[in-house]
């Protein structure tokens, strides 16, 4: 009887021992529960792009004279400076007053920071880019906030020029800025375009930009050091595009018509082809047209 009793009060202990853990295994689990972070909400890509947007410098071009256009100096059939178009005449000597271009075109990280800060949503187009690149490339923000600015409007890369204390560039300044005071050829000169030289001569079959950094492209400088004034991404100018303006145009600091239908585009992109890269090519847009290889730069006169 005595064994028996001490058994039941052994069980006894060992029961409230066991419903005492208990209480303490659910209060610990609790608060572990109501400790633990909560998880932490996906990051933004293009929160993720423009936070590590940097500025481009400005580099200096001075005052003077340059060779702008094309003049008809070669008789070989399939020579580059015959693959020109009668816009692009007469050649002419233009005086430029001093001013200071942007090294790089805009970068996305840019971009998209300024429509951040202007509390503006970023185009259809460029949000589709981001994801696709990223979902199916697996490219990273370190590497798209450096890729150029495109699908950009006239109208809002001149908004961001001015945000900056900046404007476009005119037609007239970014020929300079490209080809030097001689009129050269292409940026870096005269032989042909490679793909150490620029970004060029590439297809996408869905239209997905193969662009290179802003910031790189050291080999292709134009004679004031500027980054891929040839391909990569075409760029908006201020003027408006006039088919026979080169003839009419004034000797120093020309604007550009007065109006027009389409903006003038320069430079050429990562799809075009090699005598769409030289220096004095012009092109034309719709102000309002978003285009994957269309980007800007900025420039700012000085005084």
């Amino acid at each position: 009887m005595q064994n028996n009793r001490h058994i039941i009060r052994h069980t006894n202990r060992v029961s409230r021992s066991l419903h005492a853990f208990g209480y303490i295994l659910i209060a610990t689990l609790m608060g572990v529960a109501f400790l633990r972070p909560a998880t932490a909400a996906p990051i933004d890509p293009v929160e993720a792009i423009a936070a590590l947007a940097k500025n481009a410098p400005m580099l200096s071009v001075a005052e003077g004279p340059f060779l702008m256009g094309t003049a008809r100096a070669s008789h070989e059939p399939f020579g580059f400076d015959l693959q020109y178009d009668d816009t692009e005449q007469p050649q002419r000597r233009v005086w430029l007053s001093q001013y200071d271009i942007d090294r790089d075109e805009v970068s996305l990280g840019e971009y998209l920071l300024w429509l951040r800060q202007q509390e503006r949503h970023p185009p259809e187009e460029v949000k589709k880019l981001i994801d696709h690149v990223m979902t199916i490339h697996a490219m990273q923000p370190e590497t798209l906030t450096r890729w150029p600015a495109l699908y950009v409007t006239w109208p809002e890369a001149s908004d961001f020029c001015r945000a900056q204390g900046k404007r476009l560039p005119t037609e007239a300044e970014w020929e300079k800025a490209a080809r030097g005071d001689s009129g050269k050829l292409f940026p870096w000169g005269q032989k042909p375009p490679t793909s150490a030289l620029a970004m060029f001569g590439q297809y996408h079959i869905h239209e997905i930009p193969i662009v290179a950094s802003v910031d790189n492209g050291e080999e292709g400088r134009s004679p004031y050091g500027l980054h891929h004034m040839a391909g990569n991404a075409a760029e908006w100018v201020k003027d408006w595009f006039g088919i026979d303006y080169y003839a009419t145009m004034p000797g120093r600091n020309p604007q550009g018509p007065a109006n027009g239908r389409y903006k003038v585009v320069r430079g050429g992109s990562w799809k075009s082809a090699p005598a769409l890269l030289r220096t004095a090519t012009r092109s034309g847009a719709s102000p309002d047209r978003r285009a994957a290889t269309i980007g800007f730069r900025c420039a700012r006169s000085v005084q």
